[in-house]
């Protein structure tokens, strides 16, 4: 699985298809599992589109930093999978690896720990010098969380970071022979205010002066904040159109693309919008590992269903006990039961059921987890069924329905057709 063209030309080659009229919205997919990174890589071998995988820092890293909690992958592991995967099923198509809010304090540890902003900086670099040397085609450079800043980090600080990051990455790459990198800047957050049109635009014009400065490339792609917010199993956001197109189009004025994060759980009418606005792309994730996690369960009641108490799986018992331990779910409660307890969410069964499914992906690498889920299959297989096929299954009809939202079936063919 080798890319004939690079992120840049990907998307310049987008560009080109949007002006005579064809309009599709990419899709960037957390690798939350195996069987997330398999389903999609059958998808696109089916439906013909390119593959982004977005690895945030607590998913995906190197082992010197804590590895990551998807597989215990750190770069190279995580690449090669996937490449062995994609051999296996004999997909040959456009796949990149991206990296998804790297940065200082990106890490969950680094930002509770309040580590140096120094020490921040320079393990932020070198997570980057892993990524590259892994074989990643597109690094996010988000400088914008900081334990040490009061309310958000100032646009001017933003920008510093942001090119001292680049800049260690270009210098870095050409030392080392390594291809053109593509990049994408911002984030789902304030940054520093980074709202409202005037603000987003102001950010891109005093970046592209910079980078232009130094003679490196425009991020392909830009994060703005359209309303989308992902919380517990849904959306709660308030998703904007007028300001969609609004940060699209200044997006497009300077040579870039507007991207959203938190896109899981739209609906499609909102989904089918964004090609037609011009969004460059979309990022994915939570929804996916909650859809494999539901297809675990679904397996589950299908097992105690023909098997004696004595001789079922105890997978879901094993998930919900490992995902509230684990305190994850912190991140996607809302209220006040962010910060109750571990023994106060056990005595409740809905919490408990709530935690389990939204957090379930976080468990599969658990040893206790494991040992249940095998057990459980092989149940499943004793009664003639496939379960491997019926979870890809259900991780691929989930990420189908953003691929024909966005109109991305045979856009991979396409593209490679318009780099000369």
């Amino acid at each position: 699985m080798k890319n004939k063209i690079n992120v840049n030309q990907m998307m310049q080659a987008t560009r080109v298809l949007h002006s005579k009229g064809e309009k599709f919205t990419h899709i960037g997919i957390g690798p939350m599992s195996r069987n997330l990174i398999r389903a999609t890589l059958e998808l696109a071998k089916e439906k013909d589109f390119p593959v982004l995988f977005i690895a945030s820092r607590n998913q995906v890293d190197s082992d010197r930093f804590g590895g990551g909690y998807v597989c215990s992958f750190d770069q190279k592991r995580f690449v090669k999978t996937a490449e062995e995967i994609a051999d296996e099923i004999g997909f040959n198509g456009l796949c990149y690896f991206c990296r998804d809010h790297g940065g200082p304090w990106q890490r969950d540890k680094e930002r509770s720990d309040k580590i140096p902003t120094e020490e921040a900086m320079e393990i932020a670099k070198q997570s980057y010098l892993d990524d590259i040397c892994s074989g990643f085609d597109l690094l996010h450079i988000d400088p914008t969380k900081d334990p040490f800043c009061d309310g958000v980090v100032p646009l001017s600080v933003v920008l510093d970071r942001t090119m001292e990051l680049i800049d260690f990455v270009e210098t870095e790459r050409k030392k080392r022979g390594i291809g053109e990198i593509a990049y994408e800047v911002g984030t789902e957050e304030t940054m520093g205010g980074l709202i409202s049109a005037e603000p987003f635009e102001g950010f891109i014009r005093s970046l592209k002066e910079r980078l232009s400065a130094k003679g490196y490339p425009m991020p392909v792609f830009v994060v703005g904040q359209t309303g989308t917010l992902t919380r517990m199993t849904s959306n709660v956001g308030h998703y904007d159109t007028k300001t969609a197109t609004t940060l699209s189009n200044i997006c497009e004025k300077y040579g870039t693309g507007l991207k959203e994060h938190n896109g899981d759980y739209l609906e499609n009418r909102i989904l089918l919008e964004h090609p037609v606005i011009g969004l460059a792309a979309m990022n994915v994730a939570p929804e996916f590992g909650l859809v494999e996690t539901e297809a675990c369960f679904d397996l589950v009641q299908t097992e105690q269903k023909f098997f004696d108490e004595k001789d079922r799986s105890r997978l879901y018992d094993a998930i919900a006990r490992c995902a509230v331990r684990g305190q994850r779910w912190r991140k996607w409660m809302v209220g006040e039961k962010r910060n109750y307890s571990v023994e106060q969410i056990l005595q409740s069964g809905e919490d408990v059921a709530l935690i389990a499914k939204m957090c379930g992906h976080y468990t599969f690498e658990d040893p206790e987890v494991k040992a249940e889920f095998a057990k459980m299959t092989s149940n499943i297989r004793k009664l003639g069924l496939d379960p491997d096929f019926y979870i890809i299954k259900k991780i691929k009809d989930s990420i189908d329905r953003y691929i024909y939202c966005f109109n991305l079936y045979g856009t991979a063919s396409r593209i490679c057709a318009e780099v000369k």
